[in-house]
């Protein structure tokens, strides 16, 4: 029995495998638990093997790579298609199996744990951002309660913890006042863990090679140039700027038939965070490119002459998304078109 592709699906404390031949017989249908998952890859010849991306896959797939094996991860949508009749684990790992093996399947590259970390700093500072939301809105929502409002903004919140730390002003119930000290101080810690985690960023852009190359991009800051060697990693296994863009999900959807094209607005399919920050960046350039001189802004300009300020922003998305997969496919900096 000689097994040259295996699927596995997995989970938090079980494994289930499929493996065939060359023939694309079934030669394998097993179980395993998480001690014993690695003991078993660790006795078998090199093989392929296949998983979904899930939770935990890029930590697996370095440990099976260690033992010689090659290992292809997958997109789960991509994946579902190939499971027969009800799901369960056994048919999912069939379904991984079956995948792993066809031509025009697409793969994504197995991430380091230099990439996991810094994308888990990304993704820690983006729920740091959603809580200081929710703090604010809190602080406003409950003063509002009490008819103190304010405008909005940085000003306007200052004016509102002014309200809640003065206690000569009595339109404030002085319960009221110690719950909002409370959310005020908490309000005041997230923006300590923001500041740090802001610093963090800015000096992993300074250090990174690839991250000095893209800062030197418009509209690209530390935030998206960190986020996108984290999560990008080689950028040459996309074949050119338009697939990476639109594996970030910022070509226009499709919904043709009978030889009648139809174009819809961007597909939003892919990296959701990469998406948003691409578009901030994009916002920020059309933003300030009325009255500038150059062909990037000559270009931004013609463009909201004829169209819409947010399908411009989409556009400039599109194309910031193609200038970084050309800055990291060929390893050059960013020159501005004359």
């Amino acid at each position: 029995m000689t097994i040259t592709t295996i699927g596995v699906d997995l989970a938090k404390n079980s494994f289930q495998l499929h493996g065939v031949d060359h023939t694309g017989r079934t030669v394998l249908r097993k179980k395993l638990g998480r001690s014993r998952f690695l003991e078993f890859f660790a006795d078998l010849p090199a093989c392929t093997i296949g998983m979904e991306a899930c939770g935990g896959a890029h930590h697996w797939a370095r440990e099976l790579t260690r033992l010689g094996h090659t290992v292809r991860l997958m997109p789960p949508q991509y994946v579902k298609p190939y499971v027969k009749r009800n799901k369960h684990d056994a048919a999912d790992a069939e379904a991984c199996c079956e995948a792993v093996q066809r031509p025009s399947m697409r793969f994504i590259p197995i991430k380091s744990q230099e990439q996991q970390s810094l994308l888990m700093l990304h993704r820690i500072r983006d729920r740091l951002l959603a809580e200081r939301t929710a703090s604010i809105n809190a602080i406003r929502g409950h003063l509002a309660e009490f008819g103190i409002v304010a405008a909005q903004g940085a000003r306007g919140l200052g004016e509102l913890r002014g309200v809640i730390g003065d206690v000569d002003d009595h339109r404030l119930p002085a319960r009221a006042r110690a719950l909002l000290t409370y959310e005020v101080e908490h309000l005041q810690e997230l923006e300590a863990h923001l500041e740090h985690l802001d610093h963090e960023l800015v000096e992993q852009a300074r250090t990174d090679e690839a991250c000095q190359r893209l800062t030197g991009v418009p509209g690209i800051g530390p935030v998206i140039a960190t986020a996108m060697v984290a999560t990008v990693g080689d950028a040459k296994v996309f074949r050119n700027g338009r697939s990476f863009a639109a594996w970030i999900g910022l070509t226009p959807k499709q919904h043709s038939s009978g030889g009648k094209e139809l174009l819809l607005g961007i597909s939003r399919r892919g990296d959701g965070y990469l998406r948003r920050q691409l578009t901030h960046g994009a916002r920020s350039l059309v933003k300030i490119a009325r009255g500038r001189e150059g062909k990037l802004w000559a270009w931004i300009n013609g463009l909201l002459a004829r169209r819409s300020f947010n399908t411009t922003v989409a556009a400039v998305a599109n194309k910031l998304a193609r200038i970084v997969h050309a800055v990291l496919s060929r390893g050059e900096a960013y020159r501005a078109p004359a």
